[in-house]
């Protein structure tokens, strides 16, 4: 920051960003002395830039109150974070995503200086994010209605609609929103049933805010309660697998979706709902530590026919034996089921 222009371009991001502060601090932020400042202060005036100033030592300066700023200045790792931010918002189901994205690169296109255009165009045209297809609401009224009744801990009137076509009313306080799976979902409190739900937000009707206010819990996680919370509907199974090895290890070996984790005296204990066990059974096969199988029964047979399966791929030229099940290559060993 030797430039002068550049110090003085650095005063001014620092009133934008904070507001007021002393000769003083700026003058420290941008390593020179007070009389220095006192001169970008002035070079900042005649540019057109009113600012007010309380006199003294300690004395502060602010830009004067409603004053619009020239067009915004970005650093390369700020126009890139922009960049990626705005590939993201085409593929997170955002209603018309598509013509406000376009947008924004216009507007950031004009005020760029041509390096950092010509980066941001790079990463437009050659940086693909693997997001799975999302389902979008008709508008985004929802999401905008829902995250600002949870910042104020606002309780409203939700009006939803289930799949079937019926549409019920609920007060509800929202924690938190989240994307997961392609879809939004906003997470708190059903006063009418009384229990923590998560509603998908492409079934929201309206969304109508109440003056009443509530407490969010404190550390309330929302993702990690949505998590859980998919993971434990009711299915066709309900599953249970001793795991032999450590939660840490546990947990970074199974996704969130496919159960709940219960550290017990021989290891952690999942718990799962799922529809089909053949799928389950293969989720089991990748992970690195042994496994017993609690319930159901069922989930031991589709073991057994994924390990099937695996042995003839690892030894093709097996042939069958006569009760149908793949011949033993030389020196290898059935699975333990």
């Amino acid at each position: 920051m030797a430039h002068p222009t550049t110090r003085v371009l650095a005063v001014l991001e620092l009133l934008q960003t904070h507001g007021r502060m002393t000769g003083p601090e700026l003058a420290r932020r941008i390593r020179v002395d007070v009389r220095t400042l006192r001169r970008y202060l002035v070079l900042l005036e005649e540019m057109g830039i009113p600012l007010t100033a309380e006199r003294g030592r300690q004395g502060g300066y602010e830009l004067v109150s409603g004053f619009k700023l020239p067009p915004m200045m970005f650093t390369s790792d700020e126009a890139l974070a922009l960049s990626v931010g705005l590939l993201a918002a085409r593929g997170l189901g955002l209603a018309g995503a598509a013509p406000a994205v376009a947008s924004a690169q216009a507007k950031l296109t004009r005020v760029l200086p041509a390096g950092l255009k010509r980066r941001l165009r790079a990463i437009d045209e050659t940086v693909t994010l693997d997001l799975l297809r999302p389902i979008s609401p008709e508008d985004n009224r929802a999401l905008v209605d829902l995250t600002e009744a949870a910042q104020e801990r606002r309780l409203v009137l939700l009006r939803y609609r289930v799949p079937t076509g019926r549409e019920s009313a609920r007060d509800f306080e929202t924690y938190g929103v989240v994307y997961r799976g392609g879809c939004w979902y906003a997470v708190g409190l059903c006063r009418t049933s009384n229990q923590l739900r998560s509603f998908r937000l492409d079934r929201v009707v309206t969304v109508e805010p109440r003056e009443e206010r509530f407490a969010r819990p404190a550390d309330f996680d929302a993702l990690a309660h949505l998590t859980r919370s998919i993971a434990t509907l009711p299915r066709a199974h309900a599953v249970e697998v001793l795991l032999h090895a450590e939660p840490e290890a546990a947990q970074r070996a199974v996704f969130g979706a496919l159960g709940t984790l219960e550290p017990v005296p021989r290891g952690v204990l999942l718990r799962s709902q799922v529809d089909d066990l053949g799928w389950l059974a293969r989720e089991l096969a990748r992970l690195p530590f042994d496994f017993e199988v609690r319930s159901p029964a069922a989930l031991r047979t589709a073991l057994g026919s994924c390990a099937r399966r695996l042995l003839r791929a690892a030894c093709p030229t097996a042939k069958e034996g006569r009760a149908g099940s793949p011949a033993r290559a030389r020196g290898a060993r059935a699975p333990a089921l």
